[in-house]
């Protein structure tokens, strides 16, 4: 049995794999897997459609979310005959993103850049191959995307997940990579090329860009936030390209972002 240390965030659930595993309980993670189908901004969905999105047989599926809904994790809307999450989700989230100190720390800077840029500013960290956001702020007057805590956008293609890999040591940017591929079909090779120019970008200059590759129209910029403890987050300010077009990301955006992540790093290590 691997030391508790040791245990590291899964890239995706491979069931075969899992199998393997004497240790890991799949009914637990089978369940899980139905909570992580609501996303932000998501209608209250059926069991046939969860089984959709999770790939779980129905049977299954009912069966879980009527043991969810008995402990509160989901809620059942009786009329259309669908759920939703429960109180009970928002307690553990709430719990998880309370003990983050650095969402602390980096909120007021995120807030700073945010209203200098016109834009958005965010924290994220990995979750499987996105990355989630822990901390959001915009500026009063920004013209942004509908994003906010708990959303979750691509590793691979976003500026702040780019960010994310180029900050790890190369074996376990290998493993994450692997990953993609195999989720990338024929855009591997224009996929990995962005995800090798970040490697470039972060290690010549600190900061690295998406321009529109996320979503078209959209521009951004991501930097890494190493925690003394020895994990890594991710930091962004992004928004419309006629915004932030490319010259501003690279010439003051970037540096700035650059600079809010040292301050970041510098507060984390004084705590």
């Amino acid at each position: 049995m691997r030391k508790r240390a040791e245990i590291e965030p899964i890239a995706e659930l491979d069931p075969e794999e899992a199998s393997r595993d004497r240790n890991f309980v799949t009914a637990l993670a089978r369940g899980l897997e139905v909570l992580r189908a609501f996303r932000v901004g998501n209608q209250p969905m059926g069991n046939q459609e969860l089984a959709e999105i999770t790939g779980l047989p129905k049977p299954t599926v009912s069966r879980l979310t009527y043991t969810l809904t008995r402990l509160g994790y989901l809620s059942y809307n009786e009329r259309i005959g669908k759920y939703r999450l429960g109180s009970a989700v928002l307690t553990l989230g709430y719990s998880m993103l309370a003990g983050l100190t650095v969402r602390e720390i980096a909120r007021p800077m995120l807030q700073e850049i945010a209203d200098y840029s016109g834009v958005s500013a965010a924290l994220g960290d990995r979750d499987r191959l996105n990355v989630l956001y822990v901390e959001c702020c915009r500026a009063d007057t920004a013209v942004t995307l509908r994003l906010d805590v708990g959303s979750r956008i691509p590793i691979a293609t976003s500026a702040i997940g780019r960010a994310f890999l180029a900050g790890l040591p190369e074996n376990e940017r290998g493993f994450l990579m692997e990953h993609i591929q195999r989720r990338s079909g024929a855009d591997w090779p224009r996929i990995e090329d962005g995800i090798k120019q970040a490697v470039d970008e972060i290690e010549a200059r600190g900061f690295c860009t998406s321009i529109g590759e996320w979503t078209t129209g959209v521009n951004a910029v991501g930097v890494p936030v190493r925690r003394p403890s020895g994990g890594l987050m991710a930091i962004n300010c992004g928004g419309p390209s006629f915004i932030v077009h490319r010259e501003r990301i690279e010439k003051d955006i970037g540096p700035r972002l650059v600079r809010i992540a040292q301050q970041i790093e510098a507060s984390l290590v004084r705590r």
